[in-house]
Order: structure tokens, then sequence, then C-alpha cells
């Protein structure tokens, strides 16, 4: 089986590496084309044996299954460019959420999916959002599905919750990941520890907490009480965060929906509306 990856960059390029680090796939196996020829040799230089395309169209044509890598924007004109090159046993994968299904089933003959990566599967964790459009059948979907387990947990789920879905697993660590930074410069300022130190404490404790919430079945809500003794220290830094925070959370989602929006909005203008049936985005 070929897997083809046109885009090489932040997600695609992890995507590669991903699979080929677990095992899911052989250098040999890959197909890659990009932009930036730079890029593509360097990704060779760590994994002799890929192969890289001198276009996205030979990418396209030589792929069992697809991956599309590129920003939102940027898709019109690359299913413009590789639309002829492909046939409907091909299966091609959107990585990028606001590019929807019917997107690329009005501009493609292939199989679509569309599967949001996180960056946690550079460590084999994490989950990946699938979501399968009307040509998979029973067989393709389990071969992706199979395929993905190799670099995390595969999860299926409505198109219409791909935004809020992706809030946690994708853009999740970024968020977590800010707020450890802005407690880990608070500590260091108050107290003098040592940045590394707190730091690694900071990343034990988060996956000790994911554990938790994943295998040792506590609810979030569950986890709180069992740590925070009433009337005790962490009980009563807890009521500070839920004053501080209070609104935080729902701003952040209606932030990052508004702009989900504007971009499926500008993506049915190139793609053009006629033909189109979009269910409503689930706000």
């Amino acid at each position: 089986m070929k897997v083809g990856f046109i885009g090489t960059g932040s997600m695609g390029g992890l995507l590669i590496e991903a699979f080929l680090a677990s095992g899911a796939l052989a250098p040999g196996d890959v197909l890659a084309s990009n932009r930036s020829r730079h890029k593509l040799l360097q990704l060779q230089s760590r994994y002799p044996g890929i192969t890289l395309c001198s276009n996205n169209r030979e990418t396209a044509a030589g792929s069992d299954i697809l991956f599309l890598c590129v920003k939102p924007l940027e898709f019109k004109t690359l299913t413009d460019e590789i639309a002829s090159c492909l046939h409907s046993e091909q299966i091609v994968v959107s990585i990028t959420s606001p590019v929807q299904l019917y997107h690329l089933e009005a501009a493609l003959p292939a199989k679509i999916a569309k599967v949001i990566p996180s960056i946690t599967h550079c460590v084999r964790s994490g989950t990946s959002l699938c979501v399968f459009g009307s040509r998979i059948n029973k067989q393709d979907r389990l071969m992706l599905l199979q395929l993905l387990s190799f670099i995390g947990v595969p999860a299926e789920i409505p198109e219409s919750h791909t935004r809020i879905a992706s809030d946690f697993s994708s853009c999740g660590p970024a968020f977590i990941s800010f707020f450890l930074e802005r407690w880990i410069a608070a500590a260091v300022e108050a107290t003098g520890i040592d940045e590394s130190l707190v730091s690694r404490l900071a990343g034990e404790m988060l996956l000790g907490t994911g554990k938790l919430l994943t295998e040792g079945h506590f609810s979030p809500q569950e986890l709180q009480e069992r740590v925070a003794v009433r009337g005790g220290i962490t009980a009563e830094a807890l009521n500070h965060l839920r004053g501080s925070l209070e609104g935080v959370f729902e701003r952040l989602i209606t932030t990052t929906h508004d702009k989900y929006d504007e971009d499926v909005e500008r993506l049915n203008e190139l793609f053009g509306k006629a033909g189109f049936v979009q269910e409503p985005l689930d706000r």
C-alpha cells in the first residue's frame, strides 16, 4: 500500500514521522511532495527510502491513500490540480478541519475522509478525529482506523462536531501548555524554584492526570473532589480559579468556532456553493 502526503510542513511532516517511527509504514510505502524541496530532502535524509515526487499530481496518482496537508484556502487550487489524477478506488484524507466532506466529494472522484491529527502523535498518544464520507465503505473505514491506531487513539465523530472536538484533541495541547507556561513563570518569579525542575513536575503531573481521566475512571469533577480536601489549600486555590476563569472557556469556544465558520464560508465561496447541501454547524 502506498500512502502519499501533499504538504510536509508542521502537521504533514509530523504524520509522516509518526507513521514511520511507529512502524505503521515503512519508508518505501511513503510518497511525498511539497513546495519546499529543502523540506523534502531533510525528510528523506532522516528516512531513506521515501519517494520524493516532483509535483502533487505525481503524488496523487501513485497513492492508495492520499493525505492532503495544506492550509484551508489552498485546497481549491490543489483539488483543481490533482482531480484528473485520481480515481474512484483511492482514498483522499484531509487533515484540515474547515474543509468539509461536501467540498471534496464535489471536487474529487475519490473516496473522501477527514482526519484531524494532534501533535501528541509524536509520542504515539492523543486522539485522531475521524469523519468518513459517503463513498467510504466498511473495509476502507477499518483500514484507516487501523493505520491511525499506530500513532494514537482514533475516534469517529460527526462532522458537525469537528470544531469542538478539535478544541480538545488538536488545539488542547497548546491551550494547556499556555496555562502551564504562565503557572511555571509565576512559580519561578515567586519562589526562585528551578524552572527545569518545575517544568518536569508539571509535565509528569499532566501525564498522570491524563491517565487518571482515561484509565482511572475519574471524571474531572471527581478528580477535583478527591484532591481538594474541604478547607484545605487545594480547595482554596480552586475557589480562586473558579472566580478568575469565569467566562474564559465560553469565550475560547466562541473564538475558535467563529474562525472555523469564517473559513468554511470562504471555502464555500472558493468551491462554489451551487449543489452543496451544508448541515448547520453546531455551536
